[in-house]
């Protein structure tokens, strides 16, 4: 019941936060709007990495997949006739949302069944090198859709400006809500077993690969979700939105938020991008500094913002002190 509350504040906070957003001078909004899409990429990656313990390099690839979907099915449906504004835009949005989480769910299932008997450094490597072949296809598709003179691939993809600030943060909850009910539950136990030891899981009748198998398709579904709110709050998107190094972003904002942690994630999430956006009025050192403050910030916090000991620490503090009773 508390977490169906926490999603009700949440949607309501977002809905009348976004009467406020007309007001914000447009590019800082862009931001803004970006600052949700990365919470919804990095919670949906720590599912992966930071809850069942696995080691994932190739998220911005179910990203990637998320955003041509969802691009595709617009741009075809506005090609159609189909207007893209009001009830009926909001809808057929909905409707490519999903169809892009969809198609990345599959390509996690499809890069999952094979690899996630694999551990570790292997499994990072299988990751990555998918996250490489998406992109390598997208880069050399021509994606022609009938009634169009358009043509996508590596001269870019021409999308439809559809994303809001209502739309990327009401998002952000639900990955967050799903994610948090899904590790909080009965079931979702499996997950942290895997984690925690995966030797002592399997010999309890725990099916470990089909726990790595399914965290995958889940995680993979929300970035393709995430792909397409990113997607639509540009006007062109490109293969190179969707390197390898999109996906060590994402990883260094679970890792820095802390593995495991949804609320640290969050929060590195809002920093990493602040910071990254803040040091734009110093190009020439903006990697140098960034690079610095991630290496020192990793040394002085090593579990992460909020990791699960500094979560621990906190819980302590607040807890009563339990008096034993002298009768």
């Amino acid at each position: 019941m508390k977490s169906y509350t926490g999603l009700l504040i949440a949607v309501v906070t977002i809905i009348g936060a976004s009467f406020l957003a007309p007001m914000i001078n447009p590019y800082i909004l862009g931001r803004i709007i970006y600052i949700g899409i990365m919470i919804s990429l990095a919670v949906s990656l720590n599912l992966i990495n930071g809850f069942t313990g696995q080691f994932s390099l190739g998220h911005a690839g179910f990203m990637a997949v998320g955003a041509y979907t969802s691009a595709v099915v617009t741009t075809y449906l506005s090609t159609h006739g189909l207007e893209m504004s009001g009830m009926t835009g909001t809808i057929s949005f909905f409707v490519a949302l999903v169809c892009g989480g969809l198609l990345a769910a599959v390509a996690g299932l499809g890069v999952g069944i094979p690899s996630l008997r694999l551990r570790g450094d292997y499994l990072a490597i299988v990751t990555l090198g998918f996250n490489e072949i998406i992109r390598v296809i997208i880069q050399n598709v021509d994606f022609k859709i009938h009634g169009t003179d358009y043509i996508g691939g590596a001269r870019g993809f021409s999308v439809l400006p559809m994303t809001t600030f209502i739309w990327v943060f009401l998002v952000a909850a639900v990955v967050v809500f799903c994610v948090e009910n899904l590790v909080n539950s009965t079931y979702g136990r499996g997950f942290l077993a895997v984690r925690d030891d995966e030797i002592a899981a399997e010999a309890m009748g725990v099916d470990t690969t089909k726990f790595k198998v399914r965290a995958f398709v889940v995680g993979a579904f929300f970035a393709g979700v995430g792909g397409g709110l990113f997607a639509h709050s540009n006007y062109n998107i490109t293969p190179l939105d969707f390197t390898f190094l999109q996906s060590i972003d994402i990883v260094v904002i679970v890792i820095l938020g802390g593995m495991g942690s949804t609320v640290g994630v969050i929060l590195a999430a809002i920093v990493l991008t602040t910071l990254s956006e803040l040091l734009r009025s110093v190009p020439e050192y903006r990697m140098i500094i960034y690079s610095l403050l991630l290496i020192m910030l990793m040394i002085s916090r090593p579990q992460g913002l909020l990791g699960p000991s500094t979560l621990g620490k906190l819980f302590k503090f607040w807890r009563k002190p339990v008096v034993a009773s002298t009768d």
